[in-house]
C-alpha cells in the first residue's frame, strides 16, 4: 500500500508542471463562461430560496410554467405602473339586475353609441379592467353604480326621455343599500353614478325645471360624473362631480381620420351643422340656445366664409375634418358633442357658451387649442375668426393635433392609459379621502 502511494506520488511529481500549464490554459480560455455561469447560478439560487421575491409582481400575473412569458411580465409591469399613477385605487362595480342597465341595450342599438352613452362605455370599461376593478368590495375605495337612464328613446322625436331617471336610480340605491353594507357605511359618499344628459344630476332636459327639481336628496352625498358643468354656482352641480365629455364612438373618429388626417387639406373656413331655429321660441315659450344659433344663421347664413347647414347628414364628420374652425354654440345646455368631435378631428373649436366648465382641464389645455367667443359677440364672429386665421391659427392647430388630447376625450373599451375613462379614474384618485376602505395590515 505504501509502495502504491509512493508510486502515485512520484507520478504526480513528474506530471506536475504539465498539469499546471494545462489548468492555466483552460481557465484563461474559458474564464468568461465560468464567470457567467457562476453569477447566474448565484442569482438563480437566491431567487429560488427567497419566498417573498415574487411579491413585487402583479397579482394578475399567472404562471402556467416555471418561467413566465415575456408578455405576462410586460403586462405585469404595465398594471403596476397604472396602479402607481392611480395611487393603487380600487373600484367595485355593483352587479345590478339587468333591468337597471343591459336590458336597455337590447331595446335599442343607439343606447351604446349616442351622445349620452358614456354611462354605458364607462361601465363596460370598468368591467374589463384588471387594473382598478376589484371583485372584493371590502378592498374597494369606490363603488360604481351602473344605471343607464339615457336609453329610453322617445317614439315621437327619438330623443332620450329621462322622466324615469329619478325613480330608477332611487330603486338602484335601495337595492345596493339592502344587499350590501357599503352604502350605509358611507351614506353613499364613496359611490359613483353617471348623469350624461343635459343638466346632469338634476335629471331634466330643460334648465328651469332642472333647477326647480335640483339634485335628488339621495344622491347629494355621492359622486356624479356628468356632462353638465358651469363656472358659476348652479343647483345642478351642488354635488361632488366630475365633468366628463359627451360620448363619441372612437371607431367613427378613427375611420374618419383614416380618410381625412388632421394634417390634410382644410378647405372650409368655419363650419356648423345642426339645429338652428329661424324662430327660436318654441311651444313651451322657451328660447332655444338663448337665440345664439338663430343669430348665427341670420348673420352668416349667406356669408361664403361660413359653411352652415341645418339638415342632418350622416357623413358630417368628414366636413369637420375639412374645416379650420368649428362652431360649438350652446343648445339647451352649454355643452355639445361638437366640442369632442372638433377636437378629435383637428378642427379648432369655437366655444360659444358663457361660463361653461370644460372636461379634464389637467389633460386638455383648452386655452391653447380652442377659441372662446361670448354669446353677445356673435355679430363680431367673422372678424374674430379672420384675425385668428391671420395671426396664430397655425400655433393653435399644432397644439390641437397632439394625439394625447384627442385620446383624453374618447371613451375606449378596454381602458387605455390617458383616455376619457382613465381621466375619470385619475379624478377619482384625487378624492381618496372619501374612501372608507380599511387599511391593510401585513404580518410577516
Amino acid at each position: 500500500m505504501r509502495r502504491l502511494l509512493h508510486g502515485t506520488r512520484n507520478n504526480r511529481n513528474s506530471d506536475n508542471n504539465g498539469g499546471f500549464f494545462f489548468f492555466f490554459f483552460f481557465c484563461y480560455r474559458y474564464f468568461k463562461w465560468i464567470l457567467w455561469f457562476s453569477i447566474s447560478f448565484y442569482f438563480c439560487s437566491s431567487f429560488l430560496n427567497n419566498p417573498t421575491s415574487t411579491s413585487i409582481l402583479s397579482r394578475t400575473t399567472v404562471y402556467h410554467t416555471k418561467l413566465a412569458s415575456r408578455a405576462l411580465i410586460e403586462q405585469s409591469f404595465v398594471n403596476s405602473s397604472h396602479g402607481v399613477l392611480l395611487k393603487g385605487m380600487k373600484v367595485y362595480v355593483y352587479d345590478l339586475p339587468s333591468n337597471y342597465n343591459t336590458d336597455w341595450l337590447s331595446k335599442s342599438q343607439r343606447c351604446g353609441s349616442h351622445l349620452f352613452a358614456s354611462e354605458v362605455a364607462i361601465h363596460r370599461a370598468l368591467l374589463r379592467s384588471d387594473v382598478v376593478r376589484t371583485l372584493d368590495p371590502w378592498l374597494a375605495d369606490f363603488f360604481f353604480v351602473p344605471v343607464y337612464v339615457s336609453c329610453n328613446f322617445s317614439a315621437v322625436n327619438g330623443f332620450p326621455a329621462i322622466g324615469h331617471a329619478r325613480p330608477l336610480i332611487a330603486a338602484a340605491v335601495d337595492h345596493v343599500s339592502t344587499q350590501l353594507p357599503f352604502w350605509n357605511r358611507s351614506r353613499g359618499a364613496d359611490h359613483v353614478f353617471v348623469a350624461s344628459h343635459d343638466f346632469g344630476s338634476c335629471f331634466h332636459a330643460l334648465e328651469d325645471v332642472a333647477i326647480a327639481d335640483g339634485v335628488p336628496e339621495f344622491l347629494r352625498n355621492s359622486i356624479v360624473l356628468q356632462t353638465f358643468g358651469v363656472t358659476h354656482k348652479h343647483p345642478c352641480q351642488e354635488v361632488e362631480n366630475v365633468v366628463i365629455p359627451p360620448y363619441i364612438p372612437p371607431e367613427s373618429v378613427r375611420a374618419t381620420l383614416e380618410k381625412y388626417p388632421v394634417t390634410g387639406r382644410r378647405d372650409i373656413f368655419a363650419f356648423f351643422r345642426g339645429k338652428m331655429e329661424l324662430h327660436p321660441k318654441n311651444v313651451s315659450g322657451r328660447f332655444y340656445s338663448k337665440r345664439v344659433r338663430t343669430d348665427i344663421w341670420r348673420k352668416y347664413g349667406n356669408d361664403r366664409r361660413f359653411y352652415l347647414r341645418r339638415q342632418r347628414f350622416a357623413g358630417y364628420q368628414s366636413e369637420i375634418a375639412r374645416s379650420n374652425f368649428c362652431l360649438c354654440p350652446l343648445g339647451w345646455a352649454p355643452w355639445s358633442p361638437r366640442l369632442v368631435e372638433s377636437v378629435a378631428l383637428g378642427c379648432v373649436p369655437v366655444i360659444i357658451a358663457d361660463g361653461i366648465r370644460l372636461p379634464f382641464p389637467s389633460a386638455v389645455p383648452w386655452a391653447e387649442i380652442s377659441l372662446t367667443v361670448a354669446e353677445n359677440d356673435v355679430d363680431s364672429l367673422g372678424d374674430i375668426l379672420e384675425h385668428v386665421a391671420a395671426t396664430n391659427l397655425t400655433s393653435i392647430q399644432r397644439n390641437l393635433w397632439d394625439p394625447s388630447i384627442r385620446k383624453s376625450l374618447l371613451f375606449d373599451v378596454p381602458i387605455l392609459e390617458g383616455d376619457a375613462t382613465w381621466q375619470v379614474l385619475k379624478a377619482l384618485s384625487q378624492m381618496l379621502d372619501r374612501s372608507h376602505k380599511k387599511p391593510t395590515v401585513f404580518i410577516r
